[in-house]
């Protein structure tokens, strides 16, 4: 489905996409093949896609897999898909906001394979969230704003080094990453795109108890990335547990959130939490 038919499908089904909720909809095939290879999707996987729009990514990962659901929030949108597909039995079609959708959820997604053109507004929130679970996806291959994808890959001691990084990272590994232009859209956006895969870590950083406050310290110490890390900390625990725990993992006084490894931010925790 090229631009031209993009516009006319969305003018038949009164569809307005929405700037605010990022919404654009991928139409170049060969980007669309390449995201679906990246997957590395087999028939006996598990899909899942979220925000399929009018559905050119779906045809593609319908193709390769037995078992694919998507959800999508916008009702105008969920009823094109619905009735685009009525005879494809292969796709469970949802009509729900992801967001709301994995937080009210208690469901074991690992073994599954998330493959999406996330909308703009949602992805880094929801990359968070798929990063909690317990039990999530074993691979994500997302496509989000280029400076997200760069904040995802981040090494420490970076500008782009992030909360994000971190949040996401102690889950996932970054695999790989590509440059989508604007061009590849409709409507185009502004800025250029990314398509990223990450792979679920074999082994967990840390016990699953310990990802809650794992990600307060991570929150607290980029609360305001100009100051030492130490003080944005400090109030959080008592002052000599604090400098107890940094010396204890090498880390200085004066030291920024952004210079500390994702190792050292996990040994961290576990100092800041050994009762």
């Amino acid at each position: 489905m090229n631009p031209s038919e993009m516009r006319s499908t969305l003018d038949e089904e009164s569809v307005r996409l929405s700037k605010a909720l990022g919404q654009n909809l991928l139409h170049d095939q060969n980007i669309l093949r390449r995201i679906a290879k990246a997957a590395d999707l087999q028939p006996a996987d598990q899909a899942l896609e979220i925000g399929p729009g009018l559905g050119s990514l779906t045809e593609h990962l319908l193709a390769a897999v037995n078992e694919l659901t998507a959800i999508e929030k916008d009702k105008r949108l969920h009823a094109h898909l619905r009735e685009k597909f009525t005879d494809d039995t292969k796709l469970r079609l949802i009509h729900a906001d992801a967001l709301k959708y994995f937080r009210n959820k208690d469901v074991n997604w690992s073994g599954w394979k998330l493959v999406s053109n996330l909308p703009y507004n949602v992805a880094s929130p929801l990359l968070v969230d798929l990063a909690a679970m317990p039990r999530g996806p074993e691979r994500l291959v997302v496509t989000v704003q280029w400076e997200v994808g760069q904040r995802l890959a981040a090494q420490h001691a970076t500008r782009e080094y992030s909360k994000l990084t971190l949040l996401v990272g102690c889950r996932y590994e970054v695999k790989e990453m590509f440059k989508i232009s604007p061009h590849c859209f409709f409507p185009e956006p502004r800025v250029d795109s990314a398509c990223i895969t990450l792979d679920r870590r074999p082994e967990p950083l840390y016990p699953d108890a310990l990802h809650k406050p794992f990600t307060t310290v991570v929150k607290r110490a980029f609360s305001q990335r100009r100051k030492m890390m130490r003080k944005n900390l400090k109030g959080g625990w008592p002052d000599e547990k604090l400098d107890a725990a940094m010396s204890a993992v090498g880390l200085d006084s004066k030291i920024r959130a952004e210079k500390v490894t994702l190792e050292q931010f996990v040994a961290l925790t576990l100092k800041l939490h050994d009762e």
